[in-house]
């Protein structure tokens, strides 16, 4: 491997409050249209893990994972290698190198700069595919996308908005100017266009076909193969225009803690996903399955009965158990012996569309792993496959039929300092070639009632596909 692209510009980051701008929406609008520009956003969400807003540009490395070989390169230049071994082993060796030795430098009180998240590292896509890299899986379902397996860029600079205190951060090696060159000028604060749907949503599943998926997926509960399914169906609407555009309003209608728009070469990603995946701090290991839903009312009686409903579901309470079951056997892979532990449990989080029941699992990362070993040794997440992992995966295959690329996949960052956050990618569009991908789905267990289920993947868009009808063309 070539030892340039372990070699970075600098090793001094500073750091540095500056003033005097739009907000970081408003910046990122600028830059968005630019490959591996990414935006890991709370969207105004109230949730506690909605403070940070963080957005990357102009990467001095790309790590891609395509059809399991893994290219590492310096965007602008010929300086390009395949790498052998496990794609996020391959990652997690040139964050570390590229990244080992900064020396921070700053004015910012020691405590903000402790808060701060990330600052500079890594920021990438991993999509639910990626986990053909690490088990043998079938290929019976369609794979026309453009979207690599995984997609990652080594950022020497960040912008952080806090939203509790309004105060912007400019994070960089002392190589890049004192501020964004996008932002020392006005006139370059670039706007992007409009976005229209120019076709109604498609299914690549009937109804009765949906059902008769479950069917099947309750022939292999009964029969012992499985405990839990994840079945997914994907809508796909053909659009002209910009993906920011979209991906703006369905952040207002959302307000999701782990939303993000991510610009690739030939796609973007548009997510509004609710749900954390796995996040270190100091050592410190957090995941927080989603599993159980019901949907929001505007009347507060029908809302709150809902909601109730939700929480006195035996069907969910033992869907959701099942998850923090494989969740905490897949933490354990990485982290200290007894050091998992459950401190919530079946927890009810309400958002725009949607009731959800929530859990949390914890625990602390072992000496020399690392937050990519955790990510790898947990992927993709158990919460959106289904119990026992590899046999729902296959099932999965088997029934939906086209692969899912980015749906169930996670956007994740892991610092300079191994700290990390992730998402689970429910809630995500893929734009691409002139169409949009929209996923749905559910955990299907052996008393699951069929049209339940399919009514409960409409819930689940509830705040995405009509909205975005909303700017379709005339016919």
């Amino acid at each position: 491997m070539s030892e340039h692209l372990y070699t970075p510009p600098s090793t001094t980051l500073l750091i540095s409050e500056i003033s005097g701008y739009p907000p970081l929406t408003g910046l990122f609008e600028s830059v968005q249209h630019q490959p591996y520009a990414m935006l890991l956003d709370t969207a105004g969400s109230d949730k506690r893990f909605g403070r940070f807003n963080i957005m990357v540009w102009e990467p001095d490395i790309t790590v891609i994972t395509r059809n399991n070989i893994t290219t590492i390169s310096r965007p602008g230049s010929d300086d390009s290698v395949e790498a052998n071994g496990k794609p996020l082993a391959v990652l997690d060796t040139v964050q570390r190198h590229y990244f080992s030795a900064l020396q921070t430098v700053s004015d910012v009180p020691q405590e903000i700069l402790e808060q701060l998240p990330f600052q500079t590292g890594t920021v990438g896509l991993a999509g639910y595919d990626l986990g053909r890299s690490y088990e043998t899986l079938p290929s019976k379902a369609r794979n026309d996308y453009l979207c690599p397996d995984l997609a990652a860029g080594l950022y020497s600079q960040s912008l952080i908005e806090d939203n509790e205190t309004g105060k912007l951060y400019y994070c960089r090696l002392d190589d890049k100017p004192s501020q964004p060159d996008f932002i020392t000028r006005e006139d370059k604060l670039a706007k992007a266009g409009s976005f229209s749907l120019t076709g109604a949503w498609q299914s690549n599943l009937t109804e009765p076909e949906y059902i008769s998926a479950l069917e099947t997926i309750n022939d292999y509960l009964l029969a012992g193969d499985c405990y839990q399914v994840n079945m997914a169906q994907r809508f796909t609407a053909t659009f002209n225009g910009s993906e920011w555009d979209a991906y703006k309003t369905l952040r207002t209608a959302n307000k999701a803690p782990f939303s993000a728009f991510i610009r690739l070469d030939n796609t973007a990603i548009l997510s509004i996903s609710p749900e954390r995946f796995l996040s270190v701090k100091d050592g410190c290991v957090e995941t927080k399955p989603i599993k159980g839903t019901r949907p929001r009312f505007a009347d507060k009686d029908k809302d709150r009965a809902s909601a109730e409903d939700l929480l006195s579901a035996e069907k969910d309470r033992a869907e959701n158990l099942m998850i923090v079951d494989l969740l905490r056997n897949d933490l354990s892979k990485h982290c200290q012996p007894g050091s998992v532990k459950v401190p919530a449990l079946f927890a009810l989080e309400s958002y725009e569309a949607v009731h959800h029941m929530v859990s949390t699992v914890t625990g602390k990362l072992n000496t020399g792993a690392s937050p990519l070993d955790l990510l790898a040794g947990a992927f993709p997440g158990g919460s959106i496959t289904g119990a026992p992992k590899i046999r729902a995966m296959e099932i999965i295959d088997e029934l939906e039929p086209d692969r899912r690329n980015v749906y169930c996949g996670s956007i994740f960052y892991v610092g300079h300092r191994q700290d990390m956050d992730s998402s689970i990618l429910i809630r995500t569009l893929l734009a691409e070639n002139g169409r949009l991908h929209c996923w749905a789905g559910g955990g299907i267990v052996a008393d699951s009632v069929a049209g339940d289920e399919y009514q409960e993947t409409l819930d689940k868009v509830s705040k995405i596909l009509p909205v975005l009808e909303t700017k379709r063309e005339p016919q």
